[in-house]
């Protein structure tokens, strides 16, 4: 038996030890330039294999090496800050603050740019006003630009006497700066908060992206739109006051968004267990189907095919005042 359990603490261990060095090596490789990184990366490595020499040959000071040199990396990691004052690309440039008085908010750095092609636009930061008591629901958006297992997610929250109000998380990125979903691990991205009219972060995706754009209503009453509205605007504050890291699995447009819900869910009619799909956003309408978050009544196959807008929203004008409510035309209510 005591052989048996030291076997298994050296496998435990040295499955410990892969994953630091799969996770140091790949951040070694995303924060370094150029084959400074490569020759990091791979010096790295060859201190894993140290370590795991050092765990089968019982060799403690292979293994506490590495260990050592892991910490290290650690604390360099650990001294990586977000920061909100760097050289952003034009549309992430502003993040927006809402303030509120009783049932009356006020959307600073609301984003309503006019695009024609994804690099020709007109800037527009706009301040708007909303009701919270005009909340009728809301409604979730998928973008689809790659396969069917990812998607962008954008909560839109709709109201009696305006427009809709767009909410979405994204990456924030740098002039110059491309995006890579590894690199998103590695605190290499600051996340950001858009609120946009419709005609913006919707158009954005169907005129100038060409994505293919899901609409799905959600069940949700006035009353529970408003509630999660409410938990957006705490978030929003949050991130406006302190940046923070986007990260490709923890921090990102669906699990804040997951967070956001639990936090005021217990009022509502459906419970939110955690389920993969929150990571694979693609699938993420069979999950709102099973939880009752949109029609039950209507087969899966067939809420998907209505909600694709995509074709329909190119028909129309991004300076259409009815854009948001054309767009909706034929897509099925939250509730029968």
């Amino acid at each position: 038996m005591g052989r048996l359990f030291f076997i298994v603490l050296k496998l435990l261990l040295t499955l410990v030890v892969l994953g630091a060095a799969l996770w140091g090596a790949g951040f070694l490789l995303f924060r370094l330039p150029g084959t400074t990184a490569t020759i990091a990366a791979i010096g790295f490595g060859i201190a894993a294999l140290a370590g795991l020499v050092g765990i089968w040959t019982s060799d403690a000071r292979l293994t506490l090496g590495f260990a050592t040199v892991f910490v290290g990396l650690l604390g360099w990691w650990s001294s990586f800050q977000p920061s909100h004052d760097r050289d952003w690309i034009p549309e992430l440039a502003k993040l927006p603050s809402i303030a509120r008085q009783g049932d009356a908010i006020t959307v600073s750095n609301l984003r309503h740019f006019h695009w024609r092609t994804e690099t020709d636009y007109d800037q527009v930061w706009e301040t708007r006003r909303y009701n919270l008591a005009a909340v009728t629901g809301a409604d979730a958006f998928l973008t689809y630009w790659s396969g069917e297992a990812i998607a962008h997610l954008m909560i839109s929250f709709t109201f009696s006497d305006s427009v809709p109000l767009t909410i979405s998380i994204e990456v924030r990125r740098e002039k110059g700066e491309e995006w890579s979903a590894l690199a998103g691990f590695f605190r290499s991205y600051e996340m950001a908060y858009v609120a946009a009219d419709e005609r913006d972060i919707v158009g954005l995706r169907t005129h100038a992206r060409r994505e293919d754009a899901r609409l799905f209503r959600l069940s949700a009453s006035g009353a529970q739109a408003r509630d999660l509205l409410v938990a957006y605007i705490g978030d929003i504050n949050d991130l406006a006051a302190k940046p923070r890291w986007y990260n490709t699995l923890t921090t990102n447009c669906t699990t804040v968004v997951y967070h956001l819900v639990a936090s005021v869910s217990p009022g509502w009619k459906f419970s939110l267990p955690l389920d993969p799909r929150v990571l694979l956003s693609g699938y993420l309408p069979g999950y709102l189907q099973q939880i009752g978050a949109i029609r039950q009544d209507i087969p899966l196959e067939e809420l998907v095919r209505a909600a694709r807008i995509g074709d329909h929203a190119r028909t129309l004008s991004l300076d259409d005042p009815q854009f948001s409510a054309k767009i909706r035309e034929g897509v099925p209510t939250g509730r029968p």
